[in-house]
Order: structure tokens, then C-alpha cells, then sequence
């Protein structure tokens, strides 16, 4: 796989290691708005045409689109595929497929890849990003990579010069402040065999977006979660909720469990929810990051039909996602390496992302175990929120290659779509809030 790293990139990488990093300097900043988006994407096209240049983003709703509902229809419903890929033409385009995409394509004669033409529909609030253009003169990362300073809500680094800084791009990317959803968990086993894991809800909270013109300070928490369980009738009324702060080394990640049969809440490491979502995969300090460089990539995007599915059993085929629901399309990518540090634990000794030059938001993710094994890969299903101006990365999945199953979380289109909220008390963030939220 070829890849492109800026002149900024690869003359600061080995900065990174040693010393604190500073922001770009003006003449770099300079650049945003300019050649780049004020995020740091590309703002031209790539030299084919098959990526467009970006104009805007997506920020008219599509007819049928009732204003206030949280189902939202697919813009894009009549296209179709420009081209198909599968085991048997796989190696012509592996070089734009991440490892896992290629290998279900060699493994599974049934896989597909439904290539579509490309929107580059992210759209942001005119605050976000304004404040993301600041921060490429403004922002530093400290203590490695780990931790930030002097950043206000947008991309803290819009020009990276590392791949912790790209990371942290990817951690503190626009989302929205407050999520509603009723969601499902399906897995899926090496029979071919779907099992409704949980049903529930969830609450997720970006609190630094609250205040825009507030930077964002060390201690603050910029991501919290709670889920509450209402289903199957052995999980219901258990509560799990954590919440991760700016800088993980002073305050490390907490979490939480209620369990309605005890009556108590008790806290949990944080590690249990390094889960296989690409979008909530934490463990920063664990991993030494590399920033690879840009790369045009085949990752799904504007997965509406996916997000909005009504029925998760037309879904959940066996040995992989029905590819009928699945959107493909050829985007630019940074691409992340994380490597295992010496002396530290953890299931996957290397870990790859790829992280949308638009959004920012890691697309997919390849997972691999000891002796370099690919162990299991991750994909985040987006679509643009254009009634929001929110890019928003509902459902995720992950496959264990190893087993032959995978699970998709967030599955919410059953359950009336993806909901935005004003933002809930303090009160409503306490660990003893939970105890109040589960339905048994």
C-alpha cells in the first residue's frame, strides 16, 4: 500500500517521542481555507475525478424528509454501484481495501463490495469550524501524544504532525452534544446463527461542545456514555455508563456498572470498553502511534440505508453483513498505526485506522494479534445528519476473523433513528443517577 505523508509530517514525526509539540506555524495554518478545508481535508478532488472536490458538505434534507423526524432518507436511494467487487477481481483493488475488507472478499464467496459514486457530504457548524482553524496555531499535544492543551472544541490538530495528534483528531471530532438512541446488538456466530444481544438505551455526550468559545482544559471530560438495558428479559435494567477525560494521564477513563439484582453500582476499568467499535476504542497510552500518511481508500460512507434498516434480520446474513445494505465509496483516509508499547498489555499487539479526511472519523479499523496475525477488523457506518450538521458514525461492527463471527452494535433504525437532545444535568452524569435508569 503506497502512501503520501506531508513534508510537515514526516520532518516532526521523531519530534514526537521527545518533546511537547507545538502548533503549525502560520505560513502551514495558512493553508486552511485555502488548499485545505478549514478540518485540514483536501479541498480539491483527486487527479481522476472519482473523488470530487468538497463544496460544503450535505445541508439540504432530500425530498420525503419530515423536519423534526429522526429516520432519515437515504439522498442517494437511486444510485448505483459503479463497481462490484469480489473474490474473484479482490486483488486488483486490495490496495485500497483495508486488510479485513480483502480478506472476508477471499474467504467468503457470497462478500461483495458495492462501489457508489462519491459524495463528500460532512458538513459542521460554522463554530466548529472556525474554531478548528485556530487551533492549528494554537493547539499542543503534551506528554507524548497522551494528552492536549490550549485547545477549543473542533479538530485540535487540522495539520497533524503525528499520528497521537491524528488520534486526537479522531477522539475530539465534532459528533453532535447530546444523542438519544433505542439501539440493538446482534451477533452473529460461525453458524450463521443471529442472537439479539441487548436492547437499549443509550445517552452520549460530547460536554466540550457545549460551550464553544470554552477551551477545552486537562480535566475536562470530552465523552461520556450511558446505556441502560431494557432487553433481553436477563440483561434488562442493568445500567453501564463511563466517561473519558482530555487528558488521560492525570485523570485516567472511568466507568461504571449497575446491576439491578444487587442494588449497587461498582466501578469497572475502563479497559472493558476498549470494545471493537472503531468509534469508542480508547487506550491511548498503551500504543506508540504512527502517523502512515494519506491514502485513497474504499470505506463505507453514507450508509443510510444500513443505518435506517428497519429489519435487523435482513442484516445479520450469516458470516457477514449483507452486503445489499452496504455503501461503498473511494474517500481519502489518514492512516494511523498503533504499536503495542514494551512491557504493555493488551489482545492486539498492532492496531491500523483509517480516519476520514472530512470527518475525521475512523471509517475502519484492522486489528491484529501476536506473530503480526490479523485478529479482527472494525468498520463505523456513516451518514451525514443534515438536518444536524452532524456526521454521524451509527451502526459499528467488528469481525472476528479468527472465530468466523462479528457482532454490529448500534443498530438503531427498528427503533425510530438517531435522536439529538439538549444537554442533561450534571445530575444526569452521576454514577448514582443509574440506579434510576434500567426497567426490569
Amino acid at each position: 500500500m503506497k502512501f503520501v505523508k506531508s513534508p510537515l509530517a514526516v520532518s516532526l514525526i521523531m519530534a514526537l517521542a521527545i518533546h511537547a509539540q507545538a502548533s503549525v506555524s502560520s505560513q502551514e495554518a495558512a493553508r486552511l481555507g485555502a488548499s485545505l478545508t478549514l478540518t485540514g481535508a483536501e479541498q480539491a478532488g483527486n487527479a481522476d475525478g472519482s473523488i470530487p472536490a468538497y463544496n460544503g458538505g450535505l445541508t439540504t434534507a432530500p425530498a420525503g424528509f419530515k423536519a423534526g423526524d429522526n429516520m432519515r432518507p437515504d439522498p442517494y436511494a437511486g444510485e448505483k454501484p459503479l463497481l462490484v467487487i469480489d473474490g474473484r477481481n479482490v486483488d486488483q483493488y486490495k490496495h485500497m481495501l483495508t486488510a479485513t475488507t480483502a480478506h472476508l472478499a477471499k474467504r467468503y464467496p457470497g462478500y461483495r463490495i458495492d462501489v457508489y459514486p462519491t459524495h463528500r457530504t460532512v458538513a459542521l457548524p460554522q463554530t466548529v469550524l472556525g474554531n478548528s482553524q485556530k487551533n492549528a496555531t494554537r493547539a499542543k499535544s503534551l506528554q507524548g501524544g497522551l494528552a492536549i492543551d490550549n485547545v477549543l472544541p473542533g479538530v485540535p490538530f487540522p495539520i497533524p504532525q503525528s499520528g497521537a495528534e491524528a488520534m486526537w483528531n479522531f477522539l475530539l471530532r465534532y459528533q453532535g452534544v447530546t444523542i438519544d438512541s433505542k439501539y440493538d446488538s446482534w451477533s452473529v456466530d460461525s453458524a450463521g446463527v443471529s442472537s439479539l444481544m441487548v436492547t437499549g438505551r443509550a445517552l452520549v455526550s460530547f460536554p466540550i461542545y457545549e460551550n464553544l468559545s470554552r477551551p477545552i482544559n486537562n480535566t475536562d471530560i470530552y465523552y461520556q456514555m450511558k446505556l441502560s438495558y431494557t432487553g433481553p428479559a436477563g440483561r434488562a435494567g442493568e445500567s453501564i455508563m463511563l466517561k473519558n477525560a482530555a487528558n488521560p494521564v492525570q485523570q485516567a477513563g472511568r466507568a461504571w456498572k449497575y446491576l439491578p439484582g444487587q442494588r449497587r453500582v461498582k466501578p469497572l476499568s475502563i479497559l472493558a470498553f476498549d470494545t471493537p467499535n472503531p468509534g469508542t476504542a480508547r487506550a491511548m497510552e498503551l500504543y506508540d502511534w504512527n502517523l502512515l500518511g494519506k491514502q485513497e481508500m474504499i470505506v463505507p460512507y453514507n450508509t443510510y440505508k444500513l443505518t435506517y434498516a428497519q429489519d435487523p434480520k435482513l442484516l445479520t446474513t450469516p458470516n457477514f453483513l449483507a452486503p445489499d445494505f452496504v455503501r461503498w465509496e473511494k474517500h481519502r483516509v489518514w492512516v494511523v498505526e498503533g504499536t503495542l508499547k514494551a512491557g504493555a498489555q493488551h489482545i492486539f499487539q498492532k492496531r491500523r485506522f483509517y480516519l476520514d479526511e472530512d470527518s475525521w472519523a475512523a471509517l475502519a479499523s484492522d486489528q491484529y494479534g501476536a506473530s503480526d496475525k490479523l485478529y479482527r477488523g472494525s468498520f463505523a457506518f456513516l451518514s451525514q445528519s443534515y438536518d444536524q450538521l452532524v456526521p454521524d458514525a451509527t451502526p459499528f461492527m467488528t469481525y472476528d476473523l479468527v472465530r468466523g463471527s462479528y457482532n454490529i452494535n448500534g443498530v438503531v433504525g427498528p427503533h425510530g433513528g438517531i435522536k439529538y437532545i439538549d444537554p442533561l444535568s450534571t445530575a444526569q452524569w452521576s454514577p448514582e443517577s443509574m440506579a434510576g435508569t434500567g426497567i426490569r
